[in-house]
């Protein structure tokens, strides 16, 4: 894989926001198919949203700075995001999916994103080094790259 770009972010507010919209311009830049950007920003939204909301609270970094590393990389059949960041450790790829609800009334409001990343991704590839934890999303790229 051919790394396209990448980004360093603190985790805060704007970290998110500002991923995103550096994504998008990747995925404009290397007319990318719209479904292939939709499942890309929805899992990168909730991927850093996480790490950005809990992998950080209460100095759960050890030392040095918060940080938090991406990187875009794609083959011809595939397009990656790199999430490198040095919070607290947490294994995606091990977590279990909350069941769904029978009813609308019995439905909770947010810890359905792993379900979306599985349901949208090919591979989510966790592994923890150096202190940092290292998440790889991987995702087919949709074929007809011309479509707005």
């Amino acid at each position: 894989m051919q790394t396209l770009a990448s980004l360093s972010l603190a985790p805060g507010p704007d970290a998110v926001p500002k991923a995103l919209a550096w994504l998008e311009s990747i995925a404009k830049r290397e007319h990318w198919h719209k479904r292939t950007t939709s499942k890309l920003i929805l899992c990168l939204d909730e991927a850093l949203s996480n790490v950005v909301m809990y992998g950080f609270h209460g100095g759960a970094h050890d030392t040095g700075t918060a940080c938090i590393a991406l990187a875009v990389l794609a083959s011809e059949q595939e397009i990656a995001l790199d999430i490198i960041d040095n919070g607290r450790p947490f294994d995606p790829t091990q977590a279990v999916t909350r069941g769904l609800a029978e009813s609308v009334d019995e439905a909770a409001i947010g810890g359905h994103g792993l379900r979306l990343m599985r349901h949208y991704l090919q591979d989510i590839h966790y592994r923890r080094a150096d202190d940092k934890n290292h998440l790889r999303l991987t995702a087919i790229a949709d074929s007809d790259k011309t479509e707005p």
